[in-house]
């Protein structure tokens, strides 16, 4: 599914709720929150800091898109098509600006 099939489904489910979407503070607010659970759950796999016994363990996957829902729901707020910003990034970032940046793979291949 693209980015812009998401950010429609996204927003289909969004607008039956009123506010449609959360003010902007509250949702950078919210995408704070997602990413400090994904880095909780980071550092408790691979960090020193270990989960305690009574802690459920979750899913990298899970904070990932909880992540990307929020970032959708900014998005559609600030009418943004992730489908074009993404193209736009590829183009201007990968395909140019950073292509030579960090030493390559010697027998890499597409």
């Amino acid at each position: 599914m693209s980015l812009i099939n998401k950010q429609k489904q996204v927003d289909d489910w969004v607008q039956q709720f009123d506010p449609s979407y959360w003010p902007p503070l509250e949702k950078m607010a919210r995408l704070t929150e997602e990413v400090g659970e994904l880095a909780r759950e980071i550092n408790h796999r691979y960090g020193t800091k270990k989960k305690k016994d009574s802690e459920d363990k979750q899913e990298v996957a899970d904070e990932l898109i909880d992540i990307l829902f929020t970032l959708i729901c900014i998005a559609n707020d600030e009418d943004i098509n992730l489908e074009k910003a993404w193209q736009k990034m590829v183009e201007e970032k990968m395909q140019k600006r950073d292509i030579n940046r960090w030493k390559k793979k010697d027998n890499f291949q597409k």
